[in-house]
């Protein structure tokens, strides 16, 4: 199955705009997707039709507001293969880590254990983890970065010997080199010296744009959130075994997520409601039950090859250019639809701010992750992220940006 972008595109209505009087090309989905009109729909129908609070109630709004809550966590469930029990529904993935940092992390290590991380990380999922470590004392190993972007998996062998690497953090797809991390290999490290080990993934970046399924990996944790996979902003998820939910502490405390309070005494609800304190989100669940339902609808193995073909389409066009330097693996197999890149002599600022008046979108600066730009050796780099809606139309745009730019701040 191959994607009709011309189709597509009329399902995002923001996509209709112009910018400074050019055709708006939306290079910039790895921050955050556009929104589809049945994401937008559902959500609408919601406020409009079933506004109501979630679970305890016994009128019919009520519960027609608690089917599209749950609803939610259902199609996350079954779009990555994975127990709903163990769906932890949260604001983001940044909010997903710090769970699994506050209620095992800071709960298990100690000083004379130590955590595995890479150089590749976005900030979400590392400052969580060393700032655990700042007040707990155990060590942070990091899993150094190949010249072409890759792990060097051979280090994290020399790096998990000893057996006392305890948590494993990585990211499964680098929201800056693109780098698609095979995980399952990673695991299979860590647990050979520690059998042991939890293994937590960051996929924010994987699950919008490929098939995932975290039975398959053989993790312990993953998260994901909605707004990068056509879905709204303010909802994110942690994917985890039930189990290992069980033996954990909450995260955040209140109503919701509690079976009994007394002055004496509190006892949690079953998982996963009790790491979901409060009102949660509930317009937003409706609205990543669309998201995924439209996801499906396409095929993530068809949007996994589109994404492919135009990635190597880009990056083919970015190499044309004199100046342009490209980072994160040459071969688009390897890699996601984020390409990050620097142009000799102009600030990644600038050319941001020069493609913008050409209509076209992009991101531009340490895109969380400063441990890599400093690895990468420079401040900053710009980034354009391809998905389900770009096609091969987009990257003239965004060459006669490049070019203009160049010409511009030479003179």
């Amino acid at each position: 199955m191959t994607l009709d972008v011309q189709t597509i595109r009329k399902d995002f209505p923001v996509l209709s705009r112009e910018l400074h009087g050019n055709r708006l090309v939306y290079l910039d989905s790895a921050a955050s997707s556009q929104t589809p009109q049945p994401v937008l729909d559902a959500m609408d129908r919601y406020y409009r039709w079933s506004r109501s609070n979630v679970h305890r109630g016994v009128y019919a709004l009520a519960e027609e507001a608690t089917d599209l809550y749950e609803g939610g966590r259902t199609a996350l469930a079954d779009l990555v293969d994975a127990d709903r029990r163990g769906v932890v529904l949260t604001k983001n993935a940044t909010e997903a880590c710090n769970l699994v940092a506050y209620s095992w992390v800071r709960r298990n290590l100690r000083e004379g254990d130590a955590l595995l991380t890479t150089g590749m990380e976005h900030h979400a999922n590392l400052v969580p983890f060393l700032h655990a470590s700042k007040d707990l004392g155990f060590e942070v190993r990091q899993i150094p970065i190949t010249e072409d972007g890759q792990l060097d998996l051979d280090a994290a062998r020399d790096l998990v010997a000893d057996g006392k690497v305890r948590f494993a953090g990585v990211v499964h797809v680098s929201n800056v080199l693109g780098t698609i991390n095979d995980v399952a290999a990673v695991a299979a490290i860590v647990r050979e010296a520690n059998p042991d080990c939890i293994v937590h993934v960051d996929g924010a970046q994987a699950v919008p744009q490929m098939p995932v399924s975290f039975r398959d990996l053989g993790v312990d944790f993953y998260v994901v959130t909605g707004h990068k996979m056509c879905g709204p902003t303010g909802i994110g998820a942690l994917i985890a075994r039930p189990e290992l939910l069980e033996s954990m502490d909450p995260f955040l405390t209140g109503g919701e997520m509690i079976r009994e309070v007394s002055f004496e005494e509190v006892t949690w609800n079953e998982v996963p409601h009790k790491f979901e304190a409060g009102t949660p989100m509930i317009a937003e669940a409706a609205g990543l039950a669309a998201a995924i339902g439209y996801l499906r609808s396409l095929g993530l193995g068809a949007v996994r090859a589109h994404e492919r073909q135009l990635t190597a389409t880009f990056l083919e066009g970015l190499r044309s250019l004199d100046g342009v330097s490209v980072h994160g693996p040459a071969e688009a197999a390897l890699r996601g639809g984020a390409i990050s890149f620097t142009v000799d002599g102009v600030h990644p600022h600038d050319i941001g701010a020069m493609l913008d008046q050409h209509g076209v979108c992009v991101r531009v600066g340490h895109h969380c992750a400063k441990p890599l730009m400093r690895t990468l050796g420079v401040n900053a780099t710009v980034r354009a992220s391809l998905y389900l809606y770009n096609g091969e139309d987009d990257l003239q745009p965004l060459l006669d940006g490049l070019t203009a730019a160049r010409k511009f701040f030479a003179r």
